[in-house]
């Protein structure tokens, strides 16, 4: 029991988590007067306290510019049906009564601006302004008119202040208040007055395809004063998207290093890897048929299948190798053989790896669509990828290897044997 409620076990519940986001969506927007929301609770920790999409609006220009850009920027987003719910952090609703003085009219009666700077301090301040004891505590003196008597702006004016004869004037007399709005809050980000647009995907989009939407309705509808920015989970979303290209070009690079000092050549790396684009190809038409989203897990799964599906082209190019040195078989010969040889080490280990992947595309229970969205890109990528590398590993061994003799061999490691010697 959490809460006051019972939490049912994952196998045990009769809907799933959206069947009831939606549910509990429709009635809470029967509630007169709130603006309420339901999402999904995040897999792993974010930063911010924001909804799952945080645009942020930046502008030296005043609150008021800025917040007449976000209504145009709510308006596109809603239509677009990409947000089951959008709102703006800061709006123009909290009331502002400002005192303006008539300081001649003031100043004939003898009234000092600091005093009556003074007077309305205490009576409406709530400063404390000593402390009194009694029966051995202390207490804070805190001059203030009752609540009954400051609870609209009218009341003001039946305030009395004293003049320098000693006489006792309504604050009406020489004070004129001005109604006006201002926003909920001032919002700095990046030294810029800034307004956040916020909201959740809808059903049927994902974060970056609303996120998109907004980057382009801001370029399409702002002006040129005017920036966007991101905040929270779509701050953490854009920064690991450009750190998954940084990943996989430092992921090729290092495997790329390590074959070529296996090898001794630059060319059987460049031969290997060419396997790599066809198994990412293979697990991304999956992700674009929708059957996982772009995340963190598919992102790591991206990254394994280069390692993974590498072993195959090693398997193939180091045996062709081999072949044209023992042998004394052309290349074409070589390569041949090496996929014959290769095929059964190949498909057993890309048999027992996709096999692996079986518990996470079954997984139930909570965290089981991170654990699909992993092995689901493992496996097809594999998969696929393992299918394309027994014909385009080949071909490019054709057009880009080297002839290997056994005189090379020997030229290479008779220096070797003479030192020995």
């Amino acid at each position: 029991v959490f809460g006051g409620f019972k939490i049912q076990p994952t196998e045990e519940r009769d809907r799933a988590q959206w069947e009831v986001q939606q549910d509990a969506q429709a009635r809470l927007f029967k509630v007169p007067g709130l603006q309420v929301t339901t999402f999904p609770r995040d897999t792993l920790p974010k930063p911010g306290r924001g909804l799952p999409v945080e645009i942020v609006l930046l502008s030296p220009a005043d609150y008021a510019t800025i917040d007449r850009a976000a209504d145009q920027l709510l308006d596109e987003a809603m239509a677009s049906g990409h947000f089951g719910f959008v709102r703006k952090s800061v709006e123009f609703s909290r009331p502002k009564d400002t005192i303006d003085i008539d300081r001649d009219l003031a100043g004939s009666m003898g009234i000092r601006m600091q005093d009556l700077g003074r007077d309305l301090a205490t009576l409406l301040g709530g400063n404390h302004v000593n402390w009194f004891n009694l029966e051995g505590r202390s207490y804070k003196v805190i001059p203030q008119v009752e609540r009954r008597y400051r609870e609209n702006n009218q009341m003001l004016e039946e305030y009395y202040v004293r003049t320098s004869k000693g006489e006792l004037v309504p604050l009406s007399t020489f004070v004129n208040i001005e109604r006006s709005v201002e926003p909920s809050e001032r919002v700095q980000f990046q030294q810029l007055n800034a307004v956040v647009i916020e909201g959740v995907p809808s059903p049927t989009s994902t974060e970056g395809d609303a996120i998109a939407f907004l980057e382009g309705a801001a370029a399409k509808l702002l002006d040129q004063g005017f920036s966007v920015d991101y905040a929270g989970k779509t701050r953490q979303y854009k920064q690991q998207s450009s750190a998954l290209i940084v990943t996989f070009f430092i992921a090729l690079v290092v495997i790329y290093l390590v074959l070529a000092a296996q090898f001794e050549s630059w060319r059987d790396p460049l031969i290997i890897l060419m396997s790599v684009p066809m198994s990412i190809a293979g697990a991304l038409v999956f992700l674009a048929l929708g059957f996982a989203t772009s995340n963190i897990y598919t992102q790591v799964g991206l990254i394994t299948l280069i390692g993974l599906i590498t072993k195959n082209g090693i398997l193939i190019v180091e045996f062709a190798n081999q072949c044209q040195i023992v042998r004394g078989l052309s290349k074409r010969a070589s390569v041949e053989e090496a996929a014959r040889i290769r095929l059964r080490p190949i498909l057993m280990t890309t048999v027992a790896m996709i096999v692996a992947m079986v518990p996470l595309l079954t997984a139930v229970g909570p965290g089981a669509v991170s654990r699909f969205h992993i092995g689901l890109v493992i496996a097809t990528g594999l998969g696929i990828g393992t299918i394309f590398t027994l014909f385009i590993v080949p071909a490019f061994y054709l057009a880009l290897a080297r002839e290997h003799t056994a005189e090379e061999v020997l030229d290479e490691v008779s220096p070797e044997l003479e030192s020995l010697a």
